[in-house]
């Protein structure tokens, strides 16, 4: 007995020494920032001596330092469990816990140090980092009922100071930062959440919800299920799935229904697929643009406009919005506003369409701020020679000075500019050349010297009526009073 007893005295005395030397080679590795050569000698002084608190403690520094947290956590609280007097211990749980994002059982860690060692300043300020912690995910948590994503990823940045492990506060951010349209960044974050745990639910639906707000619906009802899969309760991408589904399914039909000519159809049906998520701001900005160019076939202008103008508010880079937008402009006249958004849309894409739709508009502004002869006539654009010299016949007996003699001078004035501008009118329209250069947008006052103030209509009058013959306005006594007949002398 008293053998055995010896023999066990010398067998643990042996490993306790082998064990020590295992340790302080892992403490050489450890100083030399050789994380995994640290953690191969620290386990090796375990597995010699497994009742050893200070070992798991060294080790998990280690794994501290090689971001295996969790493993860290379960290390050093086999230390405290060993010797629950061990302040490193505790300290290093305490660190554990608050990179995990559990700031209260950090807490209760940190408050444990100061128990054996009421002065300790290192625990004083990780309690401090602890209530912050606590602290900023109080106040996330209020932002995202508010919906203020940006207080929500404030606090997550700050809380993540402390807390760099914690995928809860990762994924978090990465939600907020979906629901504000920066996508990359969010995609970034929930990326490097699956590359350490390429299982986690949150992080297959952030990456879901990026591809669902960036119009890849396909992709993203892939990542919902997937997320589904691994997180059979997940409601957040239960819902998401479902609401991908049916706008993917909406916007369709839609489409079909327009590709049909069945624009009443279509634009019901791009109205029902904007309720269905108010959030999904890419998908939505098209089928804003699509009901306005339904609303445009549907001669419903204005509301075409509103809807292009709410596709740029939600997506101020959409091109095709601007397009449909300035083109309804165009058919209103409102050529102002057409040449701002076709000016919007070269600066982004200078194609020789953009640059020729651009020029045009910009005549038609140029051309709608001269008189417009064929408004002046009371004829179509498209009219005839015959049309307008009836046109012209027509209103410039009804302008005619003489007619209006018995008025007062202020009408008479008002008679006498009309006329006038019938005249010149009819001179331009009735030379092709004039007209040719007046409906380019050419200026005719440089090359044509009868426009000017000397501008003699009733030269045009009389050649037109007769060249120069006698006329006179009479009043037709049968036809009542005010009532005139044009007669030749």
């Amino acid at each position: 007995m008293s053998t055995n007893r010896l023999f066990l005295s010398f067998y643990f005395s042996v490993s306790s020494r082998e064990a020590e030397s295992f340790k302080e080679q892992g403490n050489t590795y450890y100083i030399k920032k050789d994380y995994s050569e640290a953690f191969n000698y620290y386990s090796k002084a375990i597995d010699m001596c497994p009742k050893n608190a200070s070992y798991y403690g060294n080790r998990a520094a280690t794994l501290m330092m090689l971001s295996r947290h969790r493993e860290a956590l379960e290390d050093s609280q086999q230390a405290v469990r060993l010797d629950d007097t061990f302040m490193k211990g505790h300290l290093r749980e305490g660190k554990c816990h608050l990179s995990l994002g559990n700031a209260m059982a950090a807490s209760r860690c940190f408050h444990r140090v100061l128990e054996l060692e009421p002065d300790n300043s290192q625990a004083q300020q990780e309690v401090k980092n602890a209530d912050s912690v606590l602290e900023y995910e109080k106040m996330a948590e209020i932002g995202f009922e508010k919906h203020d994503f940006r207080m929500v990823v404030f606090c997550m940045d700050r809380a993540l100071e402390s807390a760099s492990a914690c995928h809860r506060f990762k994924v978090l951010k990465a939600e907020c930062l979906a629901m504000l349209g920066r996508y990359p960044e969010a995609q970034s974050v929930a990326s490097d959440i699956l590359r350490m745990d390429s299982t986690n639910g949150d992080a297959l639906y952030v990456r879901g919800l990026c591809l669902y707000y960036e119009d890849c619906i396909d992709k993203a009802v892939q990542f919902f299920v997937q997320a589904l899969r691994m997180a059979p309760d997940h409601e957040k991408a239960r819902l998401a799935c479902r609401n991908a589904k049916a706008l993917k399914a909406k916007k369709e039909d839609g489409n079909k229904a327009f590709k049909d000519g069945n624009y009443d159809a279509a634009y019901e049906l791009y109205s029902e697929a904007l309720t269905i998520d108010p959030n999904n701001i890419k998908t939505n900005a098209k089928l804003f643009c699509n009901r306005g160019t339904v609303g445009s076939k549907l001669k419903k202008i204005d509301q075409a406009i509103e809807d292009c103008t709410n596709a740029v508010k939600l997506d101020e880079t959409y091109i095709k919005a601007y397009l449909r937008r300035a083109q309804c402009y165009m058919d209103k006249e409102e050529y102002d506003e057409a040449v701002r958004d076709y000016e919007k849309v070269y600066q982004t894409e200078k194609t020789k369409e953009h640059k020729h739709l651009l020029k045009n508009a910009q005549l038609e502004l140029k051309k709608s701020k001269r008189k417009d002869y064929y408004k002046v006539l009371g004829v179509d654009k498209n009219a005839t020679e015959d049309e307008i010299k009836k046109a012209y016949r027509k209103r410039a007996l009804m302008h005619h000075p003489d007619r209006h003699s018995s008025a007062s001078a202020e009408i008479q004035k008002e008679e006498e500019k009309k006329f006038k501008e019938v005249g010149e009118a009819f001179t331009v329209l009735s030379d092709p050349k004039k007209k040719s250069r007046y409906d380019s947008g050419h200026d005719l006052e440089d090359d044509t010297g009868n426009m000017g103030a000397d501008f003699d209509a009733n030269n045009i009058f009389k050649a037109f009526f007769g060249g120069g013959q006698g006329y006179s306005f009479e009043a037709n006594q049968s036809s009542g009073p005010g009532h005139f007949f044009f007669q030749f002398g």
